[in-house]
């Protein structure tokens, strides 16, 4: 029987970023462009005042995509940016983006990795 061992990461954070129905594809895409393997992608719907009622009484389309990427803490900021610049989040009413730390997170971590890891951890790396 193989012997199974959880790695749990403690340094890392969870970028979630909310946008307009349709740019998902264009957030993941810069992500992939600087090396990100992989983000969780799915719909929601909003709700408010302002998506009642409205531009001039014009229904506005509720539904969103949320992308969702875990991170090393010390690459938060750059892929912040990045997601914030490719879902055009500077532009009012595009949707909105934030980090949380995560205590702890758990996935599959290749064995070099960890190595490199507990090197960088024991010369201060």
């Amino acid at each position: 029987m193989v012997k199974r061992k959880l790695t749990v990461l403690t340094d890392v954070s969870l970028i979630t970023c909310v946008v307009q129905r349709g740019l998902a594809d264009t957030v993941v895409n810069s992500l992939t462009e600087i090396g990100i393997q992989g983000a969780t992608v799915h719909s929601a719907m909003g709700t408010g005042v302002r998506e009642r009622l409205g531009i001039l009484g014009v229904a506005v389309d509720v539904e969103r995509d949320v992308i969702s990427v875990m991170v090393s803490r010390d690459e938060v900021n750059r892929i912040f940016e990045r997601m914030y610049l490719a879902a055009r989040l500077d532009t009012p009413g595009m949707g909105y983006i934030y980090a949380t730390p995560l205590m702890q997170a758990a996935t599959y971590v290749p064995p070099h990795i960890i190595e490199r890891m507990n090197q960088e951890h024991e010369f201060g790396g």
